[in-house]
């Protein structure tokens, strides 16, 4: 079988889990009761990443269709669609007041997006690496970005300033920020996790 399940998140309740899968699907699972309880369709290629907006009901979801779709997950139904990534998005992250979405792609180009006005507000291009995995810290004023290269790469989204944190021999496949906000975690091909303060 072609598909498997790529990432799971959990939501704030602690009742619900959101997979994403190369079956071109995201779903969503009731813990307790230990089933699905929506799957959502929409995107045309594998879904990559999902995320939850902080303390509601929406679930974000990217694809190797190049599409973010914002989906209310009391009613299954898509809300929103960005467009503009012209290469398969790896990686979401909202910032904590759900204003904003974070997005990374194979081609390491990271984009933001007004999740109201549903528009790019800024685009950062750390080419020809792709950029695998995007977060936002607590404060919504940083921005790891955990690239091929082998490096994270950190925005000062306000500033439009990036520093690289070094260390890791291989891709970093993944980067998120303890809930202080004070550490970050990342995780890499070359079998080690670093944390970073």
């Amino acid at each position: 079988s072609r598909w498997y399940q790529r990432r799971v998140r959990g939501h704030h309740s602690g009742n619900l889990l959101a997979s994403c899968s190369m079956d071109n699907t995201a779903k969503l699972f009731d813990i307790v009761s230990e089933r699905c309880r929506c799957t959502f369709r929409r995107h045309s290629d594998s879904v990559n990443s999902t995320t939850f907006l902080p303390y509601s009901n929406i679930l974000c979801t990217c694809s190797a269709d190049k599409t973010i779709s914002v989906w209310d997950i009391r009613t299954g139904l898509c809300a929103q669609t960005f467009y503009g990534h012209v290469n398969s998005i790896n990686s979401i992250s909202f910032n904590i007041q759900g204003s904003t979405i974070a997005s990374c792609d194979a081609y390491g180009i990271v984009k933001l997006w007004d999740v109201r006005q549903v528009v790019e507000i800024d685009s950062f291009i750390f080419e020809p690496h792709p950029a695998n995995s995007v977060v936002f810290d607590t404060s919504g004023s940083c921005l790891a970005v955990a690239s091929n290269d082998g490096n994270i790469k950190m925005l000062e989204v306000e500033k439009n300033k990036v520093c690289e944190l070094f260390g890791h021999k291989d891709s970093v496949q993944a980067a998120v920020f303890n809930r202080n906000g004070e550490m970050l975690i990342s995780a890499s091909s070359d079998n080690t996790v670093r944390v970073w303060s």
